[in-house]
């Protein structure tokens, strides 16, 4: 039975073993209450790379047991977060979470040929599972903020990532909706184009585990009205568990009307690199980070 609240994840993680997570230049407060809940939770260990003297700090201010961490001191961001990166690769952590660098520096240190997370060819994909007040259940959603203008192959993929993860919450054979500005499959919009090649593509068992339509227009995407009305039919309709964007400006304005207009929560992570990667905005919420901390272990 699929979850409902974002809180729920907490209880599917008490069936797991712990993973143990690393916090790449852990130097604010925010990412540290974070990995402190998740800690105190019982749903992971923890490594906070960063200048071990200010994590102290923050540690004695807001009440926490800096013992519960394990603390390697770095005060470069830069080379605190190759450093976190090159604890996965030593085995010696199972998930990656951004702290108060900037998310261009932490995803060059994701992504370094050498030294990185990512396998050749690997597409990486920001997947989002929202919460949002009155709507009566979780939507996951790719991408908001990684892939500008994601082509076919690309998409492909993100229905991968949002598919395993719809399952990892519940939902057994997730309904996907390729979004697109209407229903109808108009030729000079190249998201009807790719949302009807994928429906295609689902309809044949080309893309499996799944049901995928479109062309969608987002209210025909979750409204039973508004179905109803324009008369759309199939079983995605109205009924969608995962929403595939066709760009990153739409699948971004969706994310921030539903936080900030709608009173929505978040968990996110980004997906195709060796590991889960906590990738939250330094302006998120506590709770957000702990949300996502949570969800990248559930897929770790």
């Amino acid at each position: 039975m699929a979850i409902t609240k974002l809180e729920q994840l907490f209880e599917l993680l008490k069936s797991k073993s712990r993973k143990r997570l690393v916090a790449a230049f852990a130097n604010d407060a925010h990412t540290i209450e974070a990995v402190y809940a998740a800690v105190e939770k019982g749903i992971i260990d923890a490594t906070l790379t960063g200048d071990e003297a200010n994590i102290r700090k923050i540690c004695q201010e807001h009440g926490m047991d800096a013992a519960k961490f394990e603390i390697v001191n770095e005060p470069n961001e830069l080379k605190a977060a190759a450093l976190a990166v090159q604890l996965i690769n030593d085995g010696k952590a199972a998930l990656l979470m951004k702290g108060s660098l900037s998310t261009d520096k932490y995803m060059r240190a994701i992504l370094n040929k050498e030294k990185g997370l990512c396998n050749e060819g690997a597409v990486l994909s920001h997947v989002t599972i929202m919460e949002i007040p009155g709507f009566p259940r979780l939507l996951t959603l790719a991408d908001v903020a990684i892939i500008p203008a994601p082509d076919l192959k690309q998409k492909i993929k993100m229905i991968d990532y949002i598919v395993k993860t719809a399952k990892a919450i519940g939902v057994e054979k997730p309904k996907v909706a390729c979004i697109a500005a209407t229903e109808q499959m108009l030729p000079a919009m190249q998201a009807c184009v790719d949302g009807a090649i994928l429906a295609k593509m689902s309809d044949r068992g080309q893309i499996s585990g799944c049901i995928v339509d479109g062309p969608l227009s987002l209210d025909c995407a979750i409204d039973q009205e508004s179905v109803d009305i324009k008369k759309v039919a199939g079983p995605v309709a109205a009924n969608a568990d995962c929403l595939l964007f066709p760009n990153i400006e739409s699948g971004n304005v969706f994310f921030k009307a539903g936080t900030k207009l709608s009173g929505g929560e978040l968990a996110a992570y980004v997906a195709g690199a060796r590991v889960p990667c906590v990738l939250t905005s330094r302006g998120d919420s506590a709770l957000t980070k702990t949300y996502s901390i949570a969800l990248a272990a559930l897929m770790a």
